[in-house]
């Protein structure tokens, strides 16, 4: 039996990137403990959370960091603020982008 090879990639759904993205998208500047208490909260709701309060600390940390790394969200001081074009770090806009560009 020959195994089919799959051409390109798979996209996974990114909880803690789509939660971080969902609460700073809301226009405030969040410090990071409140900043990762409204994502935790929010992830908690959806069953989301997995993997210990210290570890999701630390993978929230590095999404905000990524998200600052790209210019998508202003560090000022110990502050983050989203700027324009937030969006296009959750999962959705990448999930839309692949299915448009597939059926091309």
């Amino acid at each position: 039996m020959a195994f089919q090879k799959r051409a390109g990639f798979s996209v996974r759904v990114d909880h803690m990137m789509d939660e971080v993205v969902c609460v700073l998208s809301g226009g405030a500047s969040f410090d990071f403990k409140d900043l990762f208490l409204m994502v935790f909260a929010g992830m908690k709701l959806k069953k989301t959370a997995s993997g210990g309060e210290e570890m999701l600390r630390l993978r929230c940390h590095e999404k905000l960091q990524r998200l600052v790394t790209r210019g998508l969200v202003q560090k000022t001081g110990k502050t983050y603020c989203a700027l324009k074009g937030i969006e296009q770090a959750s999962t959705g806009f990448a999930l839309t982008g692949i299915s448009t560009s597939a059926g091309r």
